[in-house]
């Protein structure tokens, strides 16, 4: 008789939990709360246009390898367009693009870095001097500590930290360095961005994120499976989940791929009671982001891809343009908690005009052609529980696939080596369908990109 699994939440964990099984002959039952696939990293038909929008800009770097294998097993890697370079834009309008050069890896950003106009000689030289011992760092080690304390033991000024090190690991990680685990930080600078050479180029959709996963379902149809979307789960037990319509399913396995926060809610008492996983689950806390969608009347950034703004007034931290003509940008603020705020909320406390003035502001202050065009909508998204908040000593309480209780976990808050990203979401639900067809998780794992010989020997230096 054929192995049946049952999925509980259809976003990227579930998904890719399911695809893979469905690929080794398991019919799958996939149910997911919303009417669309994608969890977090999805859209939405905005109900004042009609459009489908994202709930926030997700990118992919070129070391998320399993997020990647993901979008190729779901014929959707094609719309992934990549970038090699970022684009820093100071206030004034001044612009740096760092990218990747002739180099072999950890120096093939030498070139644009020495170029770049927004740091400094001496800082660039405290970066350099950073990175080298971040290649030398056994991020393991620093698991209970701030990434905040890291770079002040490489004697990092504050200038620099703000220009350079917040930006991108608080895009990274959605939490500031003097918040976040060093270990979490130092995984996205030593993956990411020194030891291969194609680790930090950016992918953008070039397609709603939605469109992504609609290959899921024919994939899990194919091999005997089904995929109910509306289908929220009341309770979820070792043999099976009851929706809140009062339907039962009971499945050979178990998936439990929801949101940390949602575990506790579905899975029964008892299961609780004698599962040690479950009980660390209250201590998660979470990090928001807040996207925003805005339209002017007249093209605001029509050159660039994307920007990075260093140091704007209230702290908006990525634009990407969503058209053709630079007239539609998307802004990101991470870590939105923090920010222009009254009352500890920050971004998040602020009304949706609110929003729209302080990232107006940020983007006249940084793009000089957008001081005449007229901003025409705005759409605030305040995504509260975006991802798990990977402060020092997370990784501890992070659980397995497996427990005492013969239901998996899945979901970029388990134990998978990553930070909250799509890449962890992906990998998890990997090891999830690993544990489900009994075998070892390195055998459906993609390994990530290999380390470049300089950055190796690098590495050991002493």
């Amino acid at each position: 008789m054929k192995r049946t699994a049952l999925i509980v939440g259809g976003g990227i964990a579930g998904i890719a939990c399911a695809v893979r099984l469905a690929e080794r002959g398991v019919a799958v039952t996939l149910l997911e709360t919303r009417k669309k696939l994608g969890g977090r990293a999805t859209s939405f038909q905005d109900v004042r246009s009609g459009e489908w929008l994202d709930n926030c800009q997700h990118v992919v770097l070129g070391c998320c390898t399993n997020y990647l294998d993901l979008l190729r097993r779901l014929g959707v890697a094609g719309k992934i367009v990549w970038h090699r370079r970022q684009h820093w834009i100071e206030v004034g309008g001044r612009e740096s693009a760092i990218g990747r050069g002739l180099l072999p890896a950890p120096l093939h950003f030498a070139g644009s870095f020495i170029r770049a106009k927004f740091l400094t000689l001496e800082e660039k030289n405290q970066i350099a001097r950073a990175c080298r011992k971040i290649l030398r760092t056994d991020r393991r080690a620093w698991a209970n500590r701030t990434f905040g304390e890291f770079l002040a033991g490489c004697a990092q000024g504050d200038r620099v930290v703000r220009r350079f090190w917040a930006p991108v690991v608080v895009s990274a990680c959605n939490l500031d360095p003097g918040r976040v685990s060093a270990a979490a930080a130092l995984h996205v600078f030593q993956e990411g961005f020194l030891a291969s050479k194609t680790g930090a180029d950016l992918g953008v959709p070039s397609v709603p994120l939605l469109d992504l996963y609609d290959g899921a379902t024919a994939l899990i149809e194919k091999s005997g499976g089904q995929v109910h979307l509306g289908a929220g789960v009341e309770r979820l037990d070792e043999h099976g989940a009851v929706t809140t319509a009062g339907k039962g399913y009971e499945a050979d396995a178990v998936v439990c791929a929801v949101p940390v926060e949602r575990v506790a809610k579905i899975v029964d008492e008892a299961t609780r009671a004698r599962d040690s996983r479950f009980a660390r689950l209250e201590a998660f806390a979470h990090s928001p982001i807040l996207g925003v969608h805005l339209r002017f009347d007249r093209p605001v950034m029509p050159r660039l891809p994307h920007a990075v703004l260093v140091e704007p007034p209230h702290g908006t931290q990525w634009l990407f343009r969503k058209d053709a003509e630079g007239k539609y940008l998307h802004a990101v603020i991470s870590a939105a908690d923090q920010g222009p705020g009254a009352g500890g909320n920050g971004w998040m406390g602020l009304s949706e005009d609110q929003i729209g003035d302080c990232v107006l502001e940020d983007i006249r202050a940084c793009l000089p052609d957008s001081t005449d065009p007229l901003l025409l909508s705005v759409r605030a998204v305040k995504e509260k529980f975006a991802t798990f908040a990977p402060t020092p000593g997370v990784e501890s309480i992070r659980p397995r696939a497996v427990g005492e209780s013969k239901i998996v976990l899945a979901g970029d808050y388990t134990d998978t080596g990553w930070p909250a990203t799509m890449e962890g979401a992906a990998r998890s639900g990997y090891i999830a369908a690993a544990t489900v067809l009994g075998i070892d998780p390195h055998e459906v794992l993609v390994p990530s990109l290999p380390t470049a010989p300089l950055a190796k020997v690098m590495a050991l230096k002493a």
